[in-house]
């Protein structure tokens, strides 16, 4: 554990502990990192932090949607009072792949897509600018394959994962001379985690076709520790074996 650091993460979209929002949180916290583990579900967020702590780390859980404007708030505002030091980090890993054909597909399944990825992914990304600044700090945003092209059964997630990377290409364009780095990692493929794995258990034996969880992190954590004459907006992560 790395005590010489004394600064606060925020992870947004946190659920299974074999998933890559849990996954960020522990690799932070043994950076030695305070971090704020935010998600929907209480049980599912003390999970992370027991383990966390276990391992000698701070975390604090904090219940949130990220559609609701004022869990949002609330969520930075009990970064910001809880502990010593600054938020430095915060990782927006909200979204639901929401397939459905368009011309059998109702209103409001599409506007859930949209609130889901691309409005939280805004509500997040205001709050963190927010309380970063003026200090700075690094915010990233995670998305997909289907961050880049529209992919049929699926218009309504690709419209709401487009979104989200051109509002986070804006949101670095507006702050970097402030010194806010905002980064935008594209997840080419599936996770070895404990989603693809309930899905399709048959993947335990062919994992070297999911992207690792450590390799993930790694990723993240190098996009954090860029200096300023050397930033990456985006990264694009995909295993040797996925076809692009």
């Amino acid at each position: 554990m790395n005590q010489d650091v004394n600064k606060k993460s925020v992870v947004l979209g946190v659920g299974a502990e074999k998933g890559l929002g849990a996954a960020l949180c522990r690799r932070f916290a043994k950076e030695g990192h305070h971090v704020f583990v935010a998600g929907r579900t209480a049980s599912k967020l003390e999970l992370v932090c027991k383990t966390i702590r276990s391992d000698g780390g701070e975390a604090t859980p904090v219940v949130c949607d990220g559609t609701v404007e004022a869990d949002v708030i609330a969520l930075f505002k009990t970064a910001e009072d809880t502990g010593s030091g600054p938020i430095d980090l915060a990782v927006f890993n909200v979204g639901n792949n929401m397939p459905g054909l368009i011309n059998e597909m109702e209103a409001d399944y599409f506007e859930q897509a949209w609130r889901v990825v691309c409005f939280s992914g805004f509500l997040f990304g205001r709050e963190a600018a927010r309380s970063l600044l003026p200090e700075g700090g690094t915010v990233l945003f995670t998305g997909a394959s289907a961050s880049l092209r529209g992919k049929a059964n699926f218009g309504a997630f690709n419209s709401a994962k487009s979104g989200l990377r051109t509002f986070a290409q804006a949101l670095a364009k507006e702050h970097a001379a402030a010194g806010l780095h905002v980064g935008h990692v594209i997840i080419d493929g599936g996770i070895a985690g404990e989603k693809a794995f309930n899905r399709n258990p048959k993947l335990l034996d062919h994992q070297d076709q999911l992207i690792s969880l450590d390799g993930l992190t790694d990723a993240y954590w190098y996009l954090y520790q860029q200096e300023k004459q050397a930033w990456t907006f985006e990264l694009d992560i995909r295993t040797s074996l996925e076809s692009w």
